[in-house]
């Protein structure tokens, strides 16, 4: 057998090889991918499921027959208990959010905004003063704040409790900050603007989308508290949605 031939066959063999690597690597892509995929939707699907079910509970809790409300306007709050929703007419028509105590993965893999407790305890929006700051996924397990870059200044954030519609402004944004940045977050939130205490929202996430390298925030102010009333009508910024 000449040197040739044995070249020949010895290159036909290693593209060979090569070719089958190759295939390997698209087929193990193509699984990843699917992979990732169904597991976006499918801890969308158990995560929507399960903050429905919460959120219909916390309702009937509401019942006028009730004696007591589920969260009481004061302290004493466990991880998980739920205290309202929270509403965004700009993120969409019947855009509503279980708002949960807790920012853990046991209470926002459940498909609710988070309130923080950590590394400051978040106002109420009862309180007099401080910032009611909440977080949820931008992606899986219900995405519930996945369009939040979609928010600008003058948009309406509606927080629903037993008794109240506390309505809020959005006055600024921040696209990008570090996950160690605590300060959008704190009392007074930093960046934001503000210049001394107030009644203020937050609402965080995790940016680009997909990922969990940034966060991003959205800061309002309350400007307006209306009473329930027996027919629990929403306030006009939600009426038609």
């Amino acid at each position: 057998m000449s040197c040739t031939r044995v070249r020949r066959r010895r290159r036909s063999r290693g593209a060979l090889a090569l070719g089958v690597f190759g295939e390997l690597l698209i087929t193990a892509g193509l699984v990843l991918a699917l992979f990732v995929g169904y597991s976006l939707w499918w801890t969308d699907l158990l995560a929507d499921r399960q903050s429905g079910r919460a959120g219909e509970r916390l309702r009937q809790s509401w019942a006028p027959t009730t004696p007591t409300p589920a969260v009481p306007e004061g302290p004493g709050y466990r991880a998980g208990a739920g205290l309202g929703f929270l509403h965004i007419p700009a993120l969409g028509r019947g855009y509503q959010v279980l708002i949960e105590l807790g920012t853990g993965p046991e209470v926002l893999n459940e498909g609710v905004a988070g309130v923080y407790q950590d590394p400051y305890r978040a106002a109420m929006p009862w309180d007099a003063v401080g910032n009611f700051a909440l977080a949820a996924h931008r992606d899986g397990h219900g995405a519930k704040f996945h369009d939040l870059d979609a928010l600008d200044k003058g948009d309406a954030v509606v927080v629903e409790t037993r008794d109240r519609w506390y309505v809020y402004r959005v006055d600024a944004t921040l696209a990008q900050t570090t996950k160690y940045d605590t300060g959008i977050i704190a009392p007074v939130p930093e960046g934001a603007g503000y210049r001394g205490p107030g009644r203020y929202i937050t609402l965080t996430t995790c940016t680009p989308v997909y990922t969990s390298r940034y966060r991003m925030a959205v800061w309002g102010s309350l400007v307006r508290v209306d009473q329930v009333d027996a027919r629990r009508t929403p306030p006009p910024e939600l009426r038609g949605n």
